[in-house]
């Protein structure tokens, strides 16, 4: 059992990148938690080094908010990436998975150059074969199927909690692996009741009604889950207190916390 970092080791703060697709509010509420930090205490724990994105074509905020907060950042667009290389965005294929490889190589280095510790993706929409960034994800990853696998993994999750029944619903944090949301359980949320202005069996036979209420409550997720855990989760990590060993099993403070740490 190792801790993800260790700031006692590194006798510095945690430098982190911060890599994102489209309007970053995640990013957003991690800066600004970290000048919340050093107006508080002196100094944070955590400093988002520069801000990484996939896309190059103007419709992402990662370069206003770097602007905004006077930090670097660089953008590699993911779409030119696959056209130029004469394939369409996949890692279905074995081809596919090479290129997304090969296209981690950019900011492979750029993590290298800047002595980064950690990645945290908000909102960053390609997979990434770079290990053990933090991720967080619209749904509770304790929950398990009957075949023992988590239940609401991947796209839709909101939408598929909401349809199985699920009375609330949480954000998680992940330490990513190869797979799709399958990494080592960091933190869950706080509940956000699910409310439903018509019986579910009756809103499952109206799309336009269902998919208002999945948005809703996605947004709403977003301000009592998404917002809050990422940047704490960060913190914590960059205060020493996770720790993971060699099979993946994630520890807060020493304690094993199988279905994450809960605030």
């Amino acid at each position: 059992m190792k801790p993800i970092f260790d700031p006692r080791e590194k006798k510095r703060p945690m430098r982190v990148a911060a890599f994102m697709s489209g309007k970053g509010t995640n990013i957003r509420k991690l800066i600004e938690y970290q000048k919340v930090l050093e107006e508080k205490e002196g100094k944070s724990p955590f400093e988002v080094i520069f801000i990484f994105s996939d896309r190059s074509d103007g419709s992402c905020m990662g370069e206003r908010i770097a602007y905004e907060n006077g930090i670097p950042y660089f953008s590699y667009d993911i779409r030119r990436f696959y056209r130029k290389h004469g394939e369409r965005i996949t890692i279905k294929t074995e081809r596919g998975l090479l290129l997304r490889k090969k296209f981690d190589e950019v900011p492979k280095r750029l993590l290298k150059a800047f002595d980064i510790d950690i990645v945290v993706l908000g909102g960053y929409m390609s997979y990434t074969t770079i290990k053990g960034c933090i991720n967080v994800h619209p749904a509770d990853l304790s929950i398990k199927g009957p075949d023992g696998k988590r239940k609401y993994t991947g796209m839709d999750a909101v939408k598929k909690a909401i349809l199985s029944g699920e009375q609330y619903l949480r954000s998680s944090t992940i330490l990513t692996d190869e797979g799709i949301d399958t990494g080592p359980l960091l933190m869950v949320s706080r509940p956000l009741p699910v409310k439903l202005p018509v019986p579910l069996e009756e809103l499952k036979k109206e799309k336009r009604l269902l998919e208002k209420v999945v948005k809703d409550h996605q947004e709403r997720l977003k301000e009592i889950g998404d917002w809050k855990i990422l940047p704490r989760t960060v913190e914590l990590i960059a205060r020493g207190r996770f720790s993971i060993d060699d099979e993946g099993n994630v520890y807060f403070d020493g304690k094993a916390i199988p279905d994450g740490y809960r605030e």
